[in-house]
């Protein structure tokens, strides 16, 4: 059968394609395979070849392949032929060489690409063959271009003198291609070509030589690619100038005193920026040599004029010692003492003062109305926001009178003239600081001996003020602070960690005579092998020090801690600004770590946004994202988790699964996000966080049910199953109104302790005296695993006892220095500590001592709290085995 002449190409073709996909596995490694006895000349060369591209989004990718001479070409991607109806094909004639020309065309989607899995990547070539053999042209890659958001480091602020050099590390995120960075100072472009004192490292970091004050600015690191652009945090960097002294002046003409003076200037170059002042007097006198001074005789008038001085001078000194005199008179009527503590307690009781002198008619023995039930309050000692010093209202009538929110006023009978007396000599012996006001982390309030409790609400922070803490006769201002760790520079060497909240109580430097109780959380799982943990405390210098090693502690120190599950308790006498801090010492030290997801309240677009923060479980930061996202008009969508975050180094991984496609469609362009493990592990980062953000099919859909995946790599994971309405579903929202703390931020006396002075004292006595049961003061700091502060009693030196009266007045064992501090009720250290705990150990003690407490009449008709009333409000605990 005859073939028409126009199909003999075609034909040609065909067979030739045939043989080329048997033989792929052979040629694979060719670049020309002449047909034997053909020209080599004749071979097909490539004009144009593919090239490496990247996808971006969804949009497809054109390669294109042009062979001259060549009768046919095919693509070939990953190793399969690309089918013929998605080539576009264009066939011509070279002009020079009259022989016939080529070019394809074909499109490379997403899909495609997202098909091949493992390590090997998406690859196209071409193969053109002519009736002289086949040639193959280089591969060509396609890659998914992305570029993640988190960079891996991100600039740090800083503070540097002038011409100190200056480096800003950046790591720009994950990308292909590898992302391009870029430096902005001030939202300018920073470019090393036009300024010699900048440049850019292979790293990325941007290395300033000699720091200027034109330096001063916001940095921002920007990392960009084909994909997106993204900008980091942005980091201040402040260049200061240090004070220097201007030459000095010229002595001045000697005066009649016989000295002269220089002075200078802080001015070479002053201060900027917040640097240091400079050190020394701006001013130098002396005396003038003999030649230089100037003698005159002293003229009559003169002798008046000192005459009439040193009149006036002892004028004022005898008024000065009648007014000293008058305020110690005053000051011994107030602080009379109180012969019943039963004031002190939550019932009213006969009150029986004694007066200081004979003739004072206004200290009297008052019977008050027994009918009152409300608890008492000496003076309105409760912190002021307008900042205003506590009034005392004095008029006849009762000795104690209601007020409003639960605070009562004394009162007694004398004359008004008498009250302003008493505020005066109360504002005298005050330890007033200038404190800020408003901020919702600090707290403040006036105190005196009776004591008190300051609390920072919903960051599970308090200061505990024992009675008799602060001396008779004195009234302090006691602060407490909350600090945010970015604005406190709190220095981390080596893998330590920050576990607690940043707290300042103050002022510095105020006399106590007992230890306060400063309570806050901690994020650190105890464990004796695999922590080593630290408590720092700032120095009047600004500098960070170590005063408490725990597991360490010895006889002299002047801090302890307690370190329970979730909390510390630091005792100490010394106010300042406290952080506790963990150094890992094995990959088995973890730090618990919150998982908390949010939402909108109102959803308008078609975008809807998960975040899942990662912080520490402590209240304060619990509090402070519950307030960001309040201003966000976030909502709490599943209930919190707690996850275990070891010290592995490795990074934790967020992901999202089973998104129903009919109604949702995410956005993410990759399978996991990550947070690096030093931004968790640093603990000075705040409001950690990754956003999963998904798109709803239709205005709507409403209803969104997923999963949610939290893990560390090779380590403790949690899992969200998320089933919400997003616009009636509000039932997790009354999760985190539970974990509120309520009540008042300061309580003065005795409402701020849950046990009644008196049963306190009680306690004390009846702890006191060894047991033969072992129900004493020894087995109560055993149930508060105190125990470890209790010494020997065979042994030599016995150490700080918060819980040890009775070593006071033995056999003179105790440190000079510790005994100082000891007291009848010292063991009230162990009562305070216990009404921190709730007081489950009381109860026991209470069981214990049953009877004692009865022939002492505790359990009476004349104690105001029953035994069944203490028992009902402390939880049960099992009695300790004999």
């Amino acid at each position: 059968m005859a073939v028409r002449p126009g199909l003999w190409p075609a034909l040609l073709g065909i067979a030739l394609a045939s043989w080329l996909h048997r033989s792929g596995a052979q040629q694979s490694a060719t670049v020309a395979n002449p047909v034997p006895g053909a020209n080599p000349d004749l071979l097909p060369h490539f004009l144009v070849e593919p090239e490496d591209v990247y996808i971006v989004k969804n949009k497809p990718v054109l390669l294109v392949c042009k062979a001259l001479p060549a009768t046919q070409i095919f693509f070939k991607c990953n190793g399969e032929w690309v089918r013929q109806v998605d080539h576009v094909i264009e066939r011509s004639t070279d002009d020079s060489s009259g022989l016939p020309a080529m070019e394809v065309r074909i499109n490379v989607s997403r899909q495609q690409v997202e098909k091949v899995f493992g390590l090997e990547e998406y690859w196209c070539q071409c193969v053109a063959w002519s009736s002289s053999g086949t040639t193959k042209s280089q591969k060509a890659y396609i890659r998914i271009a992305y570029l993640r958001k988190n960079f891996e480091q991100e600039p740090l602020a800083k503070e540097v003198s002038l011409e100190q050099g200056i480096v800003l590390p950046c790591r720009p995120p994950e990308g292909i291609p590898p992302a391009e960075v870029e430096w902005l100072r001030n939202e300018d472009l920073v470019d090393p070509s036009l300024d010699p004192n900048v440049y850019i490292t292979r790293e990325h970091s941007l290395v300033v030589r000699q720091a200027r004050l034109a330096d001063t600015a916001n940095y921002t690191c920007v990392a960009k690619n084909i994909v997106a652009r993204r900008r980091s945090a942005s980091a201040a960097v402040i260049v200061y100038v240090d004070g220097s002294w201007s030459p000095w002046s010229k002595w001045s003409a000697c005066g009649l005193d016989c000295t002269h003076w220089r002075s200078r200037e802080c001015s070479d170059p002053a201060p900027r920026n917040g640097g240091e002042e400079c050190r020394g007097t701006d001013l130098d006198t002396r005396n003038c040599t003999s030649d230089l001074c100037v003698h005159t005789a002293s003229r009559p008038e003169d002798v008046a004029l000192y005459v009439g001085l040193i009149a006036v001078a002892v004028c004022l000194l005898l008024l000065l010692l009648v007014l000293i005199l008058v305020y110690c008179r005053k000051k011994e009527g107030l602080d009379s003492d109180v012969a019943d503590s039963s004031i002190l307690t939550s019932g009213f009781q006969p009150v029986s003062i004694k007066p200081s002198k004979a003739d004072n008619p206004h200290l009297l023995t008052i019977q008050p109305d027994l009918s009152t039930t409300t608890t008492t309050c000496q003076g309105s000692l409760c912190p002021r926001q307008d900042g205003t010093s506590p009034k005392f209202q004095l008029a006849n009538g009762h000795l104690l009178s209601p007020l409003s929110g639960g605070r009562h006023t004394l009162h007694h009978s004398s004359p008004t003239s008498e009250a302003e007396d008493f505020v005066s000599r109360l504002s005298t012996q005050n330890y007033f600081r200038s404190l800020p006001r408003g901020t919702s982390n600090m707290t403040y309030g006036t105190f005196n001996f009776l004591g008190g409790r300051l609390m920072i609400p919903n960051t599970g922070i308090s200061l505990l003020i024992p009675p008799d803490a602060i001396p008779r006769g004195k009234i302090y201002e006691i602060y407490l602070t909350l600090h945010k760790p970015e604005d406190v520079r709190l220095p981390l060497a080596g893998c330590q960690t920050l576990l607690s909240p940043i707290v300042s109580c103050g002022p510095p430097g105020v006399l106590l005579t007992r230890p306060v109780i400063l309570a806050m959380d901690h994020c650190g799982e105890p464990c004796p092998e695999s922590w080593s943990l630290r408590l720092k405390k700032q120095s009047c210098e600004g500098s960070w020090e170590d005063v408490l090693h725990l597991g360490e502690e010895a006889p002299s120190h002047l801090y302890y801690c307690q370190l329970e599950a979730g909390a510390c308790y630091v005792f100490t006498e010394q106010l300042g600004r406290f952080a506790l801090v963990g150094e890992a010492l094995s990959v088995a030290a973890t730090k618990r770590l919150k998982l908390l997801l949010f939402a909108p309240v109102a959803c308008t677009s078609l975008e809807y946004n998960i975040r899942v923060y990662c912080l520490h479980d402590t209240h304060d930061a619990l509090k402070e994202v519950v307030q960001l996202e309040k201003q966000l008009g976030g909502q709490l969508i599943q209930e919190p988790r707690v996850l275990h975050f070891k010290d592995s180094y490795h990074n934790l991984r967020l992901s999202i699964h089973d998104v129903p496609s009919s109604l949702w469609k995410s956005k993410l362009l990759v399978s996991y996000q990550e947070i690096p493990f030093y931004h968790i592990w640093n603990g000075t980062q705040q409001y950690l966080h990754c956003a999963f953000t998904l798109e709803r099919v239709s205005p709507s859909t409403s209803d969104l049910a997923c999963k949610v995946w939290v893990w560390q790599v090779e380590g403790d994971g949690q899992s969200f199953n998320i089933n919400f309405n997003i616009t009636k579903d509000t039932r997790f929202a009354e999760l985190l109104a539970l974990e509120s703390e309520g009540g008042v931020p300061a309580l003065v006396g005795p409402s701020a302790f849950k046990i009644p002075f008196l049963i306190r004292q009680k306690i004390i006595t009846s702890l006191d005296p060894p047991c033969s049961r072992g129900a004493d003061w020894r087995t109560l700091a055993q149930k508060l695993h105190l125990d470890r502060w209790v010494g020997d009693e065979q042994g030599g030196a016995v150490k700080a006892p918060p819980c040890s009266p009775s070593w006071c007045s033995g056999s003179g064992r105790v440190d000079r220095k510790l005994s100082g501090a000891c007291t009848s009720s010292t063991s009230s250290q162990c009562v305070q500590y216990a009404w921190l705990r709730g007081g489950p150990v009381l109860g026991w003690a209470e069981r214990q001592k049953g009877a004692t407490w009865g022939e002492a009449g505790l359990l009476t008709g004349s104690c105001p709290l029953p035994s069944t009333a203490i028992s009902a409000s402390l939880p049960p605990s099992p009695a300790p085995q004999p």
